[in-house]
């Protein structure tokens, strides 16, 4: 028996199948190889085409399902008539609008897009701060909800012939199904959710002028969301009527992949942006919305489970405009890590602020810009750039994470994949340095956790102890106490120069 998870995400798609008894991954792909182009036609855009996604996801199905059957040691056609359920991993926050027919009508606006701070601050002003913080935990600053108040604003021809509007995981779903559906998950990361009353927020709704025939209908995180259709199954190379079980955004689903389901489990990562993401048993919030809170999950009316969310949208992006502006052509990641190690904590006074991928809810949805500060011509040269963009990113994670301390959240142990960032020494040695936690490492990703969520979803698993049974800690990285000084240092100069620019 097989599972399939997708991990839909703004660099690419992750598809891999995990054979459900052994809980081992026994194909894996993504695709494009190279990073999915984001399309920014002004200053502070960021959209892509929905329809891009779909064509990267049977890329890497044709691949995850060709590497498991060899795996497996059976045939493409014996592993498929295996295949029990899926499971979605998406990129937070974006914005798909489909017509009656269930297609895109215009690209979708992602994560990273800052146009509709104005709306979500408007919205605030007008709600009031005491009403969104209490009902929707969260400022509804730069998410789902305003990006569709800008379209219809800008774009009234689209928003009058949109049918339903979706998040990027309830758009694949759409297209692996028919069904149009979502999650209370996912409406609580776009900022439409009222954790009071239980339901969709009517006050936030009206503000906007917004129909609440524009959502679709909501179905459980884990349990069926629709069955695969014939017209895909032959698109796909897969049977018709497999079941998809689970479906929630790549920060939550890290967390599961990481088996971070109850309060005081820490999980982190750091691709083309950075997360700490914390489960919280009460509910809070920042009230200055630095940290968002959204429904874990395995939130229900009766058990809160919150996601506390810091989001870095300037990590792995900075890293990856070092390597094609900074270091020589050529230069891989391991190269880079290794000039990174070269140079003494805290870069000799050089300091990097990464903010420059869009508006940082961290810092109350402004766009600061990376900065790169104290240059000495004499002394400082590639590698110092190279370490402080890596500390100027842990760094960033250090000031988030003193908000989630202030919410009264405990953060001493930090699980992560061994994947992007987490692989470099100097960014894992320099956050468990800053910030105290013991860093634990374990072989997963977000398809994987997808496709286990898939297995919960559908009663393969009886709960996520025996889903991650067989979930592998790789490394430990316990904080240096003789570098604390050094660390800490480093680390106020950095807020020192981010304080001057604000």
């Amino acid at each position: 028996m097989y599972l399939i998870g997708y991990d839909i995400g703004s660099s690419s798609v992750k598809a891999c199948v995990v054979d459900a008894q052994s809980g081992k991954t026994l194909g894996n792909a993504f695709y494009p190889k190279q990073e999915a182009p984001i399309l920014s036609h002004k200053a502070g855009w960021a959209e892509q085409e929905p329809e891009a996604w779909w064509s990267y996801l049977k890329a890497a199905t044709a691949e995850a399902l060709a590497t498991a059957a060899a795996q497996a040691g059976c045939s493409v056609a014996a592993l498929r008539d295996g295949l029990a359920a899926i499971g979605i991993s998406y990129q937070m926050h974006g914005l798909v609008c489909t017509d009656r027919e269930g297609k895109a009508l215009r690209p979708a606006i992602i994560w990273c897009d800052s146009r509709a701070v104005p709306y979500g601050n408007r919205a605030m002003d007008a709600l009031g701060k005491d009403f969104c913080l209490g009902h929707l935990l969260n400022s509804p600053g730069n998410f789902t909800a305003s990006k569709l108040a800008w379209v219809k604003e800008n774009e009234p021809d689209v928003y009058a012939r949109i049918d339903k509007i979706m998040l990027p995981g309830d758009y694949i779903a759409l297209r692996l199904t028919g069904t149009a559906c979502t999650t209370v998950s996912g409406l609580s990361e776009g900022i439409f959710w009222d954790f009071r009353r239980n339901s969709v927020c009517q006050e936030l709704m009206d503000y906007f002028g917004f129909s609440t025939d524009l959502i679709p209908e909501i179905r459980p995180t884990f349990g069926e969301q629709g069955r695969v259709t014939a017209t895909v199954a032959e698109e796909l190379g897969i049977k018709a009527g497999i079941p998809v079980t689970y479906r929630a955004g790549d920060q939550p689903n890290n967390a599961l992949s990481l088996n971070v389901f109850n309060p005081g489990e820490i999980a982190s990562t750091a691709g083309t942006s950075g997360v700490v993401y914390g489960v919280n048993g009460t509910v809070n919030y920042d009230p200055l919305s630095r940290v968002n809170t959204f429904a874990h999950v395995n939130h229900t009316a009766e058990q809160t489970r919150l996601g506390v969310l810091l989001c870095i949208n300037g990590t792995g992006i900075l890293n990856s405009w070092v390597r094609r502006n900074i270091v020589p052509e050529g230069c891989s990641y391991d190269e880079m890590n290794r000039m990174a190690e070269s140079v003494p904590i805290g870069s000799e006074g050089l300091s990097v602020i990464p903010f420059g991928n869009g508006a940082e809810r961290v810092m109350q949805n402004r766009e600061t810009g990376c900065a790169i500060h104290g240059i000495n011509f004499n002394l400082h040269h590639r590698s110092h750039i190279v370490r402080a963009a890596q500390e100027g990113i842990v760094f960033s994670f250090r000031y988030g994470i003193d908000v989630m301390k202030g919410m009264g959240m405990e953060v001493n142990k930090i699980h992560a994949g061994r994947a992007n960032m987490f692989l470099s020494p100097v960014f894992r040695d320099t956050l468990a340095g800053v910030t105290g936690a013991a860093i634990e490492l374990y072989e997963t990703d977000g398809s994987v956790g997808a496709a286990k969520g898939a297995g919960i979803g559908a009663g393969i698993y009886k709960d996520n102890r025996e889903a991650f049974a067989s979930l592998e800690r790789l490394k430990t990285i316990e904080p240096d106490t003789r570098k604390q000084t050094a660390y800490e240092e480093a680390y106020q100069r950095w807020l020192g120069v981010l304080q001057s620019m604000a």
